[in-house]
């Protein structure tokens, strides 16, 4: 089974958790870079890796013409069925099958860290954009500021990601992430940091959210259910505010490039 076939089918098993709990809470990320791209209306938009579709659903309700790709059927059925209006597909983020310069916006959000070549992953994003248009890649924050790598950490050691499962903050080093749009011949042109905070309202609550996430499926399949309750536990209690809630604060980043014209 080829990377895209191994991801899409871990993260489409609970797609409509994911898409209540985790990809709600990355909203103000997703917010933050397409209010950076405005206006959205009128502009042909595809998200790579689109998830359940939250990114394609604000981007519609901005006038954007859009379009989402991911590598989960089970993922795209519950996007399509929140924004019928727009198109959905199932694809490779490292194999698009759409043509060469279609897009004004290409994004991608939480999803070239997990292909196989992640610097090819960003060549067909930069080839599907339109000389002139935009690309944005959201990813993860600085690890050491992210409470939730705690827990990565831990499911690490637990049970180490085989081939095909990269770890969440696998491109999140200063500076990867601009050098890979850099070398796909785009020209960086900023970004920004959101905070990202994982408020939750007990443990019962975090075990559905955080597991809707394919990288812990895979650790559930190789370690058991028990052993990452252990985990998950154990990390989120030690992380415990003192106002006594389930809280990790994070922060995760964009970067924007543009195509250059000829």
């Amino acid at each position: 089974m080829g990377s895209a076939q191994l991801q899409g089918e871990l993260w489409g098993r609970h797609a409509a958790t994911w898409a209540a709990g985790m990809e709600r809470r990355m909203a103000p990320l997703f917010e933050a870079a397409l209010g950076a791209l405005a206006p959205l209306a009128g502009k042909r938009l595809l998200d790579a890796g689109c998830g359940a579709g939250l990114v394609v659903e604000l981007a519609t309700r901005a006038g954007a013409d859009a379009t989402g790709i991911d590598a989960s059927a089970g993922l795209l059925y519950f996007a399509s069925s929140r924004t019928p209006e727009a198109t959905f597909a199932v694809g490779d983020i490292e194999s698009l099958e759409q043509p060469d310069a279609r897009f004004d916006i290409v994004t991608a959000f939480n999803a070239i860290q997990y292909a196989t070549d992640p610097a090819h992953a960003v060549k067909e994003l930069a080839r599907v954009c339109k000389p002139g248009g935009e690309v944005a890649i959201g990813i993860w924050g600085d690890p050491e500021r992210c409470e939730t790598e705690a827990l990565f950490a831990r499911l690490r050691s637990l049970a180490p990601p085989p081939p095909g499962t990269p770890a969440p903050l696998a491109c999140s080093d200063k500076g990867v992430v601009e050098d890979l749009l850099t070398k796909a011949g785009l020209t960086i042109q900023g970004g920004d940091e959101v905070d990202i905070v994982l408020d939750l309202e007990n443990h019962e609550q975090a075990w559905r959210d955080h597991t809707a996430a394919g990288p812990l499926q895979r650790v559930i399949e190789v370690a058991g259910e028990d052993a990452v309750r252990t985990v998950l536990h154990d990390v989120l209690e030690a992380d415990r505010k003192p106002d006594g809630r389930l809280r990790q604060v994070n922060v995760m980043r964009y970067v924007l490039a543009t195509k250059p014209r000829p």
